[in-house]
């Protein structure tokens, strides 16, 4: 066998091996080391890995415009985040998605995944965080508690069409099923007891009908989850955001998904709120 090979990487809390080949780096290896709850990790959630290279890409292309981070390294940060989205690297996303940290071991997989595959772009090597930084260029004018609900957030709203798309499939196999049973007869029942006759068509309708009017729920509450608190950064006064981010930025992810994502009016209400996601 042959021993694997590892890089040194070091934040705050010192310095912690990473396998040389991964493009995480010291935060999602401490993610790794730190949370074993669920074991469903982020690569076992496509959606949620695209909809987050979604977010990321909206706000290098917000910070490029700003004035924040120049052509070199946007267009790097903006072609890794373009390969995550069309199905690359999905594999160097561990985390646990049950965790503590309120989702910061999911932000920092995806600052460093971006960040490391900008450098490789770049042509410098992986961990070389001073040419593109995970937290001063992935992570700039973001926060943790912005990101990960906005991710959440899309990744929900392109989850629901494959749901819708499920749902509608199976109406349409309940409503041929009414059909076939049209003047089939059967005992309704009433307090777990037969009652009167029914045939088993208006039963499969009835659950058809059922199953209808879910859709439509879904359609509805949907909606919901199109305002977003990007640029509120941490708890939503939008420290460190540079003006005019987060609308811009809601802007920007509105016309890379073709969802009409909003900026909340007030980002300090949006940070903590989970309204959207009860309703949903």
């Amino acid at each position: 066998m042959t021993e694997e090979k590892f890089r040194i990487e070091s934040d705050l809390l010192g310095e912690l091996k990473v396998p040389a080949d991964a493009l995480y780096g010291v935060q999602t290896q401490r993610g790794i080391n730190n949370y074993h709850i669920s074991r469903r990790k982020m690569k076992h959630f496509p959606d949620y890995i695209i909809a987050i290279a979604y977010v990321k890409l909206a706000a290098v292309q917000t910070n490029h415009t700003l004035g924040v981070i120049n052509d070199e390294i946007s267009g790097a940060i903006s072609q890794a985040c373009k390969e995550i989205i069309d199905g690359k690297f999905h594999d160097n996303f561990p985390i646990d998605m049950m965790q503590g940290g309120a989702g910061t071991s999911v932000n920092m997989n995806a600052n460093e995944v971006i960040a490391n595959r900008a450098l490789e772009i770049l042509g410098h090597n992986k961990g070389e965080y001073q040419y593109v930084s995970p937290n001063d260029h992935c992570n700039c004018g973001q926060s943790t508690n912005d990101v990960y609900p906005t991710t959440i957030r899309y990744a929900l709203i392109r989850m629901n069409k494959s749901l819708i798309g499920a749902l509608t499939g199976l109406v349409s196999a309940l409503r041929y099923k009414a059909d076939e049973y049209s003047d089939a007869i059967k005992m309704g029942r009433t307090q777990l007891q037969d009652a009167v006759p029914m045939t088993f068509g208006q039963e499969f309708n009835a659950y058809a009908n059922n199953l209808e009017e879910e859709i439509l729920n879904l359609e509805r509450n949907v909606k919901l989850l199109h305002e977003i608190n990007m640029g509120g950064t941490a708890i939503g006064t939008g420290l460190n955001a540079v003006p005019g981010f987060a609308k811009l930025c809601a802007a920007n992810l509105s016309k890379l998904t073709g969802e009409n994502f909003e900026s909340a009016t007030d980002l300090v209400e949006a940070t903590p709120d989970t309204g959207a996601y009860v309703s949903y």
